[in-house]
């Protein structure tokens, strides 16, 4: 068997020694290959922040009912969701909690009804993260 070893000297040359024979192979390093990345727009905690955010959208009944907020006149009652996205109410609650939890809609009790609004600066958060 012969030995190898090999021996990093920088990024760009190899040394590698077979048999007592030293080989020095140098690879050429790209530049310009590509756009260099911008620096980064999102550090740890807001990328675990959106995550959450994005998770609490991950689903087509909560997409829905914050569309339904966000495009309201004003405030929405709950009595509203059950008829309108053919839903149970328990389902209903459930899904306006996640939607709370996230920070996107607030609620306030009026009667026996919650009444929902969207939290206008979240939406814009998420707007200047996708652009």
């Amino acid at each position: 068997m012969i030995p190898l070893i090999l021996t990093v000297i920088n990024l760009t040359d190899i040394l590698i020694t077979v048999n007592m024979i030293k080989i020095n192979v140098s690879r050429e390093v790209a530049t310009n290959c590509c756009t260099p990345l911008a620096s980064e727009t999102v550090n740890t905690r807001q990328a675990r922040e959106l995550a959450s955010t994005f998770a609490a959208l991950a689903d087509p009944t909560r997409l829905r009912l914050l569309s339904l907020i966000a495009t309201a006149k004003g405030e929405v009652c709950a009595c509203e969701f059950v008829t309108t996205l053919r839903k149970s109410q328990p389902t209903i609650s459930h899904h306006l909690k996640v939607l709370r939890d996230a920070g996107l809609i607030t609620s306030k009790r009026r009667g026996k009804w919650q009444w929902y609004s969207v939290v206008p600066e979240r939406l814009k958060q998420l707007r200047r993260t996708l652009s």
